[in-house]
């Protein structure tokens, strides 16, 4: 099978076109001949020599996409083949034929194309349990996600606005915060304009943050957060570690935390999926909550659409379309 291998630890220069084995199933695995798969920051940070695979994931990047299910495994009872599936992967996603475990597949959403389909994985795990799980959120409360063009933001912004959060985003262009009010925002702040902390304390504080860029977000985060207030952290751009007053964490009875998915174990990506089914899809099939697609490459192309995605231009997702 074709497929992108990751020939050294770099730039995107480095994601290589090549020939590679079709994966055979363990007992409770499927086997997807993608159509697309969606391309993320794990991928780039995998390439970059910075996050490793899990022991015994493929090597090749790529951690969701959408397609056929042509193999399954002996202990799987829920897929047959011929079952079209959007699936969150251990890895391999960049390639023509990848295998993950059943549990971590989803029935591709009715109305939704195998493209859009392939959004939803990876940007849908990591909100709901982050953001819902791990948050708290609740309807009425204050939510502000940083980053919100990316995926994981228009996801964020979209989830939080259908079950009732009040919604606030930062983007870095007036285009962005554009696009994150009409998925959903009460208000975006263009970071590169105005003070998040000051524009969150003005209406009393966030409820909750999701956060992805770390650094000196961490203590102006704390900052911006209201009385008994959540911060979640899932990635750090801008690095992990930050001085903190603790102080300022007893007194106003906050809670830091954070997670990151690909580490997890099957069993609790499995009761991710689960959640996901009954309580999202019914809102993505009616048509409340979607993926925001920026960009389409051919497989061939991935090196490029890393490169656009490192460039921060887009809003949304970019997809690898595989062929």
């Amino acid at each position: 099978m074709k497929a992108i291998e990751i020939s050294a630890a770099g730039g995107p220069e480095v994601l290589r076109l090549c020939e590679r084995p079709r994966p055979e199933p363990r007992a409770d695995e499927i086997i997807i001949k993608l159509a697309y798969a969606g391309v993320n920051r794990p991928d780039a940070l995998q390439r970059a020599g910075l996050y490793n695979p899990p022991p015994g994931a493929s090597d090749l990047p790529g951690l969701e996409g959408a397609g056929e299910v042509v193999a399954v495994g002996a202990a799987v009872s829920q897929w047959v083949v011929g079952d079209q599936v959007c699936a969150l992967l251990p890895g391999g996603g960049y390639a023509q034929f990848v295998a993950t475990p059943a549990a971590h597949a989803l029935p591709v959403p009715k109305g939704l194309s195998l493209k859009q389909a392939a959004c939803l994985p990876e940007t849908f795990f990591t909100v709901w349990s982050n953001v819902f799980e791990r948050g708290g959120l609740i309807a009425g409360e204050r939510f502000l996600v940083h980053g919100g063009s990316s995926g994981i933001g228009t996801t964020a912004i979209q989830l939080a606005r259908a079950f009732g959060a009040r919604v606030f985003a930062t983007a870095g262009s007036d285009e962005k915060c554009d696009a994150c009010v009409r998925l959903g925002a009460e208000r975006a702040i263009n970071y590169r304009d105005e003070d998040f902390v000051a524009v969150m304390k003005e209406v009393g504080g966030a409820d909750l943050i999701l956060d992805m860029v770390g650094g000196d977000y961490i203590p102006r985060n704390i900052k911006a957060l209201a009385t008994d207030g959540r911060l979640v952290n899932i990635a750090f751009l801008r690095g992990s570690k930050a001085e903190v007053n603790f102080a300022q964490i007893m007194m106003r009875r906050l809670t830091l935390t954070g997670s990151t998915l690909r580490p997890q174990s099957d069993m609790a990506k499995a009761k991710i999926a689960d959640a996901l089914l009954t309580k999202v899809w019914p809102l993505i099939e009616a048509g409340q909550v979607g993926p925001v697609i920026d960009s389409t490459y051919a497989l061939a192309e991935a090196a490029a659409a890393h490169a656009h995605m490192e460039s921060s231009a887009h809003i949304g997702k970019i997809v690898l379309e595989i062929s």
